[in-house]
């Protein structure tokens, strides 16, 4: 038996078929739509179309904007020569509240995964390997710790290997605040091997 109207279960059932969404919060978000003023539900669904209709790739680095050239590619203050190699662009805005980070970057727009039929074809290493006809003296790869981003890590580590460019991988290990005996093994074993003096 549905206990809403239909208007209400459509939009229930739009807002709990977005990423992270259950249906409890799909229900919060749609009554806290219809609750909201007229303008400000226009304001949002303009701004969401405006959004779907001029955000693109950055031309360079592949990264959501909606200029032809991202703010990080555009500044000559960053070093060109040096390119992280990122999953998705929330994994290089996490880098970027860091501040520390001084070079641009390269996202691939997923990792490998013979599982769900994602091959190298599948992401963006053709032009990550076009870029590096470019002056560029190191690779950063930061994909992620899962299979998928270790499988697609090995993969460009053996691609860029034989032109010479320099490629690191990302030091991963035990988090800040967390108890070692909470840790597996791969984790513990790769910050013992990633360790630094003191």
């Amino acid at each position: 038996m549905d206990l809403y109207s239909g208007h209400i279960n459509k939009l229930i059932e739009e807002l709990s078929a977005l990423p992270g969404i259950g249906s409890k919060s799909a229900q919060r978000l749609a009554f806290h739509l219809i609750n909201m003023s007229q303008e400000k539900v226009n304001r949002l669904a303009n701004v969401m179309i405006e959004a779907k209709a001029n955000v693109r790739y950055c031309k360079e680095c592949y990264t959501l904007t909606d200029k032809e050239i991202c703010p990080v590619c555009a500044n000559a203050k960053r070093n060109h020569k040096l390119i992280m190699v990122v999953e998705n662009t929330r994994d290089l805005a996490a880098y970027e509240k860091t501040g520390r980070y001084e070079g641009i970057y390269h996202v691939l727009h997923g990792a490998i995964s013979p599982m769900l039929g994602i091959g190298p074809g599948d992401i963006k290493l053709k032009e990550l390997m076009e870029r590096l006809q470019e002056d560029v003296e190191e690779v950063i790869i930061a994909t992620n710790s899962s299979l998928e981003g270790e499988t697609t890590a090995m993969y460009i580590s053996k691609l860029i290997k034989p032109t010479g460019i320099r490629v690191t991988r990302i030091a991963s290990g035990v988090p800040v605040g967390g108890d070692l005996e909470y840790i597996d093994e791969v984790t513990l074993l790769r910050a013992l091997e990633g360790r630094v003096e003191l």
